[in-house]
């Protein structure tokens, strides 16, 4: 079987987002997601519509990988970047809290996330099953472009 840390990340994040935007209706952006950047450190809001999405499964792609409870703090150090000061030198700043709050919580309405007191949230066998089978799903196209990956799909 094949997890979802043996696929290429960008794959992966792309078919789950597709997968999240038609068939789980707890997920879909608040009212004010297309006027907002993603941190302090964006000049710009994002370009594509469906960013809502991407960022929901990048999360489930990152709690996968980390097998152990996030937080929401440090999941914003881990969608910070460098902010652009002018003529001063730039700096580390987090990311929005607020959007990874609420992709978090409309994540645990769907059943996809669970909330650890104090620690922070971790997948559900629901969302790991769902992440491997996925990843199941991206390495069958990518064994079909080369066919010396047919060996991971035994």
């Amino acid at each position: 079987m094949v997890s979802a840390t043996q696929v290429p990340a960008d794959k992966l994040i792309s078919e789950l987002a597709k997968y999240l935007k038609e068939k789980i209706p707890q997920i879909k952006p608040p009212h004010w997601a297309p006027y907002v950047k993603t941190g302090s450190h964006k000049e710009r809001v994002p370009d594509s519509p469906d960013w809502w999405y991407y960022r929901c499964a990048s999360i489930l792609r990152k709690l996968y990988v980390s097998g152990e409870p996030i937080g929401v703090e440090s999941l914003r150090v881990a969608y910070g970047g460098s902010k652009n000061y002018g003529v001063s030198p730039e700096h580390f700043v987090k990311g929005s809290g607020s959007i990874i709050r609420k992709a978090l919580q409309q994540l645990e309405k769907a059943g996809l996330v669970i909330k650890v007191p104090k620690k922070g949230r971790t997948l559900s066998p629901k969302g790991r099953s769902l992440l491997d089978k996925l990843a199941n799903k991206v390495m069958r196209e990518l064994a079909k472009e080369n066919k010396e990956l047919e060996k991971y799909l035994k």
